[in-house]
């Protein structure tokens, strides 16, 4: 039986504290293990303090270069039977050495989030336009997204409303789609014994990465839409904003007097949300399913949001919270809900019932491996039924290849 070795080209290294991305990168390198496959992750960014060291999980750590030989030979050598592309980038980046090098490795895309999702909705929102679809199918990001995920073997798409939208609106055909959500563990009895009471807990918390930035328009919403109003009804209430990588437009939002505190990067974000009263996220555009909202449900704490924070997560299952797009409403839950132990005690109920049904990753992990083998064993036939990335995995090795080299050439 062949071992499966597995390439994972990251955009960035792995800082499960930093961001729900780096988190879910963790995930798969953990399933990826369980299964006793070998593991490289290779990334061509520089690594910073706040990144986990993958070799203590047992995978191989390898820098790599953009634009550069030295990757044929180092992907030739490895010879993995899987590449997993950590972001659409990073399959226009290094897809078509992989296609020409290892041409029997299946290819995977984890998209993590659409990017063009977010971003045509915030370019809609800058504008004061409404979002449609029909923004996405002009958009040159999702040309190049849409792209990626047809070149591709299989894509991972985390939330049920992309993989609803790439089927209706881009009319992906499913069979080179996979959902595959986040892959938690189960809230048991005992972990729900453990939380904090109604009364233990303190504050309103936001947390999440600055370099994302439906956080930032967050927090400035929070501070500018939600704050004064529940500080006129909760004169002592405070909220505790965190997150990693936060610029000078955040850090000038501290003002303790009206008790919207900055609290910058946690070491432990577990340890902050276990704490937290209710985590509130009026984010105004977005994609994928957001990891505060999870972790909120893991720990136990009732959050508020948006539709869009809530899109693609719940599967019409009753929220942990309440999800509101007028911020005046979203004020007025905030207070209920943090003045309320009854209305409280309820909605945290609804978490635990989301994080079970959905993201059990005992219900997740097998039927992803089993649909990954069948792939392997028929893969000939499985590209052959996707003729429209075959043309473009030719078009794009032309045109990609000969750019590359350029900048190659340029560079020696």
């Amino acid at each position: 039986m062949t071992i499966q070795q597995v390439l994972i080209i990251g955009t960035v290294w792995v800082e499960p504290n930093s961001s729900a991305a780096g988190s879910r990168m963790q995930q798969l390198i953990e399933l990826f293990l369980k299964q006793n496959y070998k593991v490289t992750f290779a990334s061509a960014s520089q690594k910073n303090e706040k990144a986990i060291s993958l070799n203590f999980l047992g995978a191989e750590e390898v820098s790599i270069e953009l634009n550069n030989i030295s990757f044929d030979d180092f992907v030739k050598k490895l010879n993995p039977t899987m590449v997993v592309f950590d972001r659409f980038m990073m399959e226009e980046q290094f897809g078509w050495r992989v296609a020409q090098n290892c041409p029997n490795a299946i290819r995977i895309l984890d998209t993590e989030d659409l990017h063009f999702l977010r971003k045509t909705r915030h370019q809609q929102l800058k504008k004061g336009a409404e979002f449609t679809t029909e923004a996405l199918l002009i958009s040159d990001d999702a040309k190049r997204e849409i792209a990626s995920i047809l070149r591709c073997d299989v894509s991972l798409i985390i939330s049920t409303y992309e993989m609803e939208l790439l089927k209706s609106v881009f009319k992906i055909d499913e069979h080179i789609l996979y959902y595959l959500p986040f892959l938690l563990d189960k809230i048991d009895e005992q972990q729900i014994e453990n939380w904090k009471s109604f009364e233990e807990r303190k504050h309103f918390v936001f947390i999440g990465n600055f370099f994302h930035k439906p956080n930032v328009d967050a927090v400035l919403t929070l501070k500018n839409e939600i704050w004064s109003k529940i500080r006129t009804v909760l004169s002592q209430a405070e909220i505790h904003i965190y997150g990693a990588y936060a610029n000078q437009q955040i850090h000038q939002l501290h003002n303790k007097k009206e008790g919207f505190i900055i609290k910058g990067f946690a070491e432990n974000a577990k340890e902050v949300v276990e704490k937290a009263k209710v985590v509130l996220a009026p984010l105004r555009f977005g994609a994928g399913i957001k990891g505060k909202l999870t972790e909120a449900m893991i720990c136990g704490a009732p959050s508020i949001t948006t539709s869009i924070g809530a899109e693609g997560m719940h599967n019409f299952l009753p929220w942990n919270g309440f999800i509101e797009d007028d911020f005046s409403a979203f004020s007025t839950r905030a207070i209920q809900l943090f003045s309320d132990e009854k209305i409280w005690k309820n909605v945290q109920k609804n978490g635990v019932q989301i994080i079970n049904q959905i993201y059990d990753k005992e219900k997740l992990e097998q039927p992803f491996i089993n649909q990954l083998n069948e792939i392997q064993d028929n893969l000939e036939m499985h590209r052959t039924q996707n003729f429209l990335g075959s043309l473009l995995q030719h078009q794009t090795l032309q045109a990609t290849k000969y750019m590359s080299k350029w900048i190659e050439s340029k560079n020696s």
